[in-house]
Order: structure tokens, then C-alpha cells, then sequence
């Protein structure tokens, strides 16, 4: 029985949480960690050497069926049909019929009958549901099941930082072969582990190398341990967050959710509105088209912090943040921001602080990429 409050959910790991030391906190109903110590020398772990996380919250969907390739090509906002070679990853979004988000996701094709999704925590149930509504809506006989609870569960970890494949196939050598030529955006499983069966997948969130690996539930709790005797730092939700904000990735519900057009949310890049297919929210997409850009803040005057919903003023109008932190690899605040059309990098605009307007510079996203700051 773990001692998280009763309300919270719980992964695996959440004893093991417990017995490092760490802070735990509520996180959308989660009972998670937010650090173990110091968050920032976490941060630099990751950076610098390597670290993981427990991301066993998030939710991984099974989708299998005679025709999960057909099925995708309409629920989802980028084309399944770029996935044409087994071990093959792509990021995506659900949308409304109006144009805005159900969630972001990544998708695994393994092949023709078996695609492999992994959702956000928060929105699990609701994407599942979506999926099942989209599914009877077109009889198109899949079936869905998601893997994050039950018999069948998976625990997942994310090991990331630039020794962070080193580690992983010391504590799992034999998916060295498999893995050690793949590149990102890429998956791979492969059995008879000393953890049984493990997904091994290179789609990070962090702006740095390393892998994402599920093995059962049952099994998580061993695997973290062993990571931990290789050497592999525990990281928390702390450093989770500035890590992906300085790697300029976006965090569903705060950067983007079902009212925000993802055109808007620099999510453009995941979207193919050319091909002839039809999918959920297409329509609104193309009638609305895009009326702000997603791009990079830095503050350049003392006397305050970034956070979400600062209003930023610009010539062009009104713009808001809607991520904001101080980012430990550059010692600078940093924030995520919709602003309106006709800003160009490079600009100075001004960030409303306690009463205060602030000058802040316009930068092209991400701020740092393996360990490198490529913002100034």
C-alpha cells in the first residue's frame, strides 16, 4: 500500500519515490515527484551527464485492427502515412472539430495491424474515450487498449542526458544491438531482458539524447534500482519543466489545450493540411489559418520573473507567455509565448511585470539543444 493520499493516483514507483527522499506533489491528480534534493543540480544532470524520470503517468494505447492505418489517417492532425518502415515514431495532435487540441501524442508504428500511441497523464481516459467515439463513429473496428492500468501494465522511464544510451545498455545489454544505430524518432522492443520484454523508444523531451523504455509494471520498480546503481540521477518534475522549456517543447495544458488552434501553439510542423486526406478539425484549421506566432522570450532587465499570462506588449498588439521560468543552463528568465503576427526575432518588446513593462528580446526557439545555448 503506498502512503499517497488516497485521492492521488500512483505509479509504480511512487514507494520507491518515498524512499529516495523525494518531495512529492500533486500533479493533475498524480502523486509525483517533484525533486529529490536540488532541483537544479538535476537539471544539469541531465544536461551535463544523465538523468531519469518516472513518467509511468503517462498513458501508452494499443490500437490494433485491420485498418488502424485508415483509422489514424482521420483522427490525427499529421499523416500516418509518413510511418511506412516498422520501428518508425512521429508526434502528432488530436483535434476538436474546431480546430483546437484533445491532446499531443506520439505514435509508434510496429505494423499494419498493431500502432502503438502514448498520451498525456491528464488526459488519458479523455483520449481513450475520443478514440473509441472516433472509432464507432466510422466502424472502423479497432481495438483499443490502453496498457497504464492492469494485468498488462506498463511502467515507463525516461533516461536522458548525453551518457544516457551508455547507461542504458549497461543496465540492459542486450538491446545494444538493436538500439545503438537508431536514430530518433524511433522504437524498438526487444525480449528476454533481464527486466522481461522492453520498448525502447528515442523521443525525448528534454533537448537532449537518451531513451524512453517500458517494461511491466511488476518489473519497474527493479529497473529504476538498477539505474540508479549505474549511476543514473532520479530527476523530478522540476527539472523536467525547465529542461523542456529550454528545449522550446511545448506541455499540454499549459502551452496548448482544447481552445488553442495548434497553428498558433507552433505546432505547424505536425500538421499536414496538404495531402488529400480528411481529419478531425481540418476544416477549422484551413478556415481559420494562423494568427500568432510561438516563439522565444528572454528578459533582459532586472526585476521580475517569467511566468504564464504575463500580457507582453508589442508595435504589431498584445501578446501573453505561456510557459515561464529561470532557465539554470543560461542563467537567464526564459518564457514560451504566442505573440501577435508580424513580430520578427530579434525585436524588443515589453513584458507587463507587477506594473511594471519589462524589455524582453524575441528568440527563434529552442534556447538550448544538447547542451548548447543557441539563444542569445
Amino acid at each position: 500500500m503506498t502512503q499517497a493520499a488516497s485521492t492521488l493516483q500512483v505509479t509504480p514507483l511512487n514507494n520507491a519515490h518515498r524512499a529516495a527522499g523525494a518531495k512529492m506533489v500533486d500533479f493533475g491528480g498524480w502523486d509525483m515527484p517533484v525533486n529529490y534534493g536540488s532541483q537544479i543540480e538535476e537539471h544539469h544532470a541531465v544536461r551535463t551527464d544523465v538523468g531519469m524520470f518516472d513518467v509511468s503517468h503517462m498513458c501508452v494505447v494499443d490500437l490494433k485492427g485491420d485498418n488502424v492505418r485508415g483509422f489514424l489517417r482521420g483522427l490525427v492532425a499529421n499523416n500516418v502515412d509518413k510511418l511506412q518502415v516498422s520501428g518508425k515514431a512521429l508526434y502528432s495532435c488530436m483535434l476538436k472539430p474546431e480546430g483546437t487540441v484533445v491532446d499531443d501524442l506520439i505514435i509508434y508504428f510496429f505494423n499494419e495491424n498493431w500502432f502503438r500511441l502514448v498520451v498525456n497523464a491528464g488526459t488519458a481516459e479523455k483520449d481513450v474515450a475520443w478514440m473509441n467515439a472516433h472509432n464507432d463513429a466510422t466502424n472502423a473496428g479497432i481495438t483499443i487498449t490502453q496498457r497504464r492500468d492492469g494485468a498488462n501494465a506498463y511502467g515507463l522511464i525516461a533516461v536522458q542526458g548525453p551518457n544516457a544510451r551508455a547507461k542504458v545498455w549497461e543496465v540492459l545489454p542486450e538491446t545494444k544491438a538493436a538500439s545503438a544505430e537508431m536514430k530518433p524518432f524511433n522504437v524498438v522492443i526487444v525480449d528476454n531482458t533481464a527486466f522481461g520484454e522492453a520498448m525502447v523508444a528515442r523521443t525525448g523531451y528534454t533537448g537532449e539524447d537518451g531513451f524512453e523504455i517500458a517494461v511491466s509494471a511488476e518489473r519497474i520498480t527493479d529497473f529504476w534500482n538498477a539505474l540508479i546503481a549505474a549511476g543514473v540521477k532520479p530527476a523530478g518534475l522540476g527539472a523536467r519543466d525547465t529542461l523542456r522549456l529550454e528545449a522550446g517543447m511545448n506541455l499540454y495544458g499549459q502551452d496548448m489545450d482544447e481552445t488553442v488552434n495548434p497553428l498558433n501553439a507552433g505546432l505547424a510542423w505536425t500538421i499536414d493540411l496538404v495531402a488529400e486526406r480528411d481529419f478531425v478539425g481540418k476544416k477549422a484549421l484551413q478556415e481559420q489559418g494562423q494568427t500568432q506566432q510561438f516563439l522565444g522570450l528572454i528578459l533582459r532587465e532586472k526585476g521580475g520573473i517569467l511566468r504564464a499570462h504575463q500580457k507582453i506588449i508589442t508595435a504589431h498588439g498584445e501578446g501573453e507567455i505561456t510557459s515561464g521560468t529561470f532557465s539554470p543552463s543560461m542563467q537567464e528568465a526564459i518564457a514560451l509565448a504566442r505573440l501577435p503576427m508580424g513580430v520578427a526575432i530579434g525585436d524588443t518588446v515589453q513584458v507587463v511585470i507587477r506594473d511594471k513593462q519589462l524589455n524582453a528580446s524575441v528568440v527563434k526557439l529552442p534556447f538550448v539543444r544538447n547542451g548548447k545555448v543557441l539563444a542569445v
